[in-house]
């Protein structure tokens, strides 16, 4: 029943020129598939009969529509409620405060033959994060898959994760290179931007972008002097990185991450380096924070802080490290910062899905008020050829847990229905499920994206 209201909505009066449409599209050079830019696309399909929305529902792959199909047997919409929440989302800035642009597949094939030369395991760590993050550059495949689950989510904007976890600056330049270079050579359709008022420009043009945050701040460990060893904070704002995380996981000399027990704040270093991002104009982020290190930084931050992707710990008698509890929550939106509700299972707990996503949602909507909430979905679109180009690759040895990601076990069994019901192509539904609950169109647009507009309008000294 809920799959033939999702069908009758978007297909209904237009079922006969969207096969036009597909037949058109077959018969598409591969060539002209690819340099096509999404604006020229949408203006092409408006002008044959087609809504925007419908868009959001054509060609997707049998992952990216049983994902869907997962999240409406969940949510129950009515025709009604998906013809407003999709048209809602077509038309709307959607700002995703914290995730991941899609991925391309690895070439299993030239992995295996790294493997076979004897490349180091950093060497091969590299080689595959360099192909699932630009890939699809080269590979015509990839590009068809990865332009069409950003079309199919409807996202104008990723918070673009571009540095890898840690502090020293060539280990965080590396992400912002590839990121970079891809929106360098796919920027007419996924560019790069620097300010606020370029994600507009991309929205009014039909294009999508990245706006770049680094894992970490970026520090020489020289320790000279405190302005010798933030100095690297300002070139990689002006190569691009818009925000920081303050720790990740684990304590460094900012503060403790929200994976130390000993919960012991922000660092008299760590009060320098928030004063030197305020300066600068970068976004403080504790999503990975400790809870005291949240509070502290909130509260001594002249701008806004954010956690960008986290949950609410009032949700659940044992919440994960990764939740923030209401004082933390108060201090960041006292701040004029924003809460970024993640998409997944295991920090969300309850039932792990998409209703639980908008539990959490509402939870800061209705304590804390709707300008002070997003969606950071901490998650991507990953290629349909994956798993097959995985299987090439020999089995490597079995390495030992990574420092960054240790922190308390815990007894949640994530299912596929949760995950699939949160897919990052399922980021219209997010949507439709506000819709829902109850939402008002223009404090959907707040919570989609607005927000998350707001706090990049606030934080930059351009």
């Amino acid at each position: 029943m809920i799959r033939n209201a999702f069908s009758v909505s978007l297909q209904r009066e237009t079922r006969m020129k969207r096969r036009t449409l597909i037949r058109s599209a077959i018969g598409l050079t591969a060539g002209l598939i690819v340099n096509r830019t999404y604006a020229g696309m949408l203006e092409s399909k408006i002008s044959q009969g087609s809504n925007p929305e419908d868009l959001l529902s054509e060609k997707l792959t049998p992952t990216m529509q049983h994902a869907r199909e997962v999240a409406l047997s969940i949510l129950k919409p009515t025709s009604k409620e998906l013809e407003r929440g999709l048209r809602l989302h077509a038309e709307s800035i959607v700002f995703d405060s914290y995730g991941f642009s899609p991925r391309a597949a690895i070439d299993g094939d030239a992995i295996a033959q790294a493997i076979e030369a004897g490349a180091s395991d950093e060497e091969l760590k590299d080689l595959r994060e360099e192909m699932t993050m630009t890939r699809y550059i080269s590979d015509l495949s990839e590009r068809r898959e990865y332009l069409d689950a950003w079309r199919a989510s409807g996202v104008t904007c990723v918070f673009q994760n571009a540095g890898e976890e840690g502090q020293d600056p060539l280990r965080l330049i590396k992400r912002l290179a590839r990121f970079t270079y891809v929106t360098d050579m796919l920027k007419s359709v996924v560019s790069k931007a620097s300010s606020p008022e370029e994600i507009r420009e991309a929205k009014r043009a039909g294009r999508h972008c990245l706006y770049l945050t680094g894992n970490g701040v970026p520090l020489t460990q020289q320790w000279n002097s405190v302005p010798d060893e933030l100095r690297y904070l300002r070139i990689f704002f002006q190569l691009g990185i818009r925000m920081m995380h303050l720790t990740y996981q684990r304590r460094n000399m900012i503060g403790d991450g929200c994976g130390e027990t000993s919960n012991a704040g922000l660092s008299d270093f760590g009060r320098s380096v928030i004063a030197e991002m305020n300066r600068v104009g970068v976004i403080p982020d504790c999503a990975h924070s400790g809870w005291r290190t949240s509070l502290e930084a909130a509260r001594h931050s002249s701008k806004p802080v954010v956690a960008s992707h986290t949950v609410c710990a009032a949700l659940d008698s044992q919440p994960h490290a990764r939740s923030k509890p209401d004082d933390v929550i108060r201090a960041i939106v006292d701040s004029g910062g924003l809460i970024g509700i993640c998409c997944i299972p295991r920090f969300l707990k309850g039932s792990g899905d998409i209703a639980m996503l908008l539990n959490h949602v509402d939870h800061v909507t209705k304590n804390f008020g709707v300008e002070h909430v997003a969606i950071g979905t901490d998650v991507e679109h990953n290629s349909q050829y994956a798993s097959v180009e995985n299987k090439k690759v020999p089995r490597q040895p079995r390495q030992r847990d990574e420092f960054r990601s240790l922190w308390p076990n815990d007894n949640f069994k994530t299912t596929s229905e949760m995950t699939q019901s949160l897919a990052w192509t399922n980021w219209p539904l997010f949507t439709v499920g506000l819709v829902q609950r109850g939402y008002r169109d223009e404090e959907i647009r707040k919570i989609i994206g607005e927000n998350v507009m707001r706090v990049s309008e606030e934080s930059l000294n351009l």
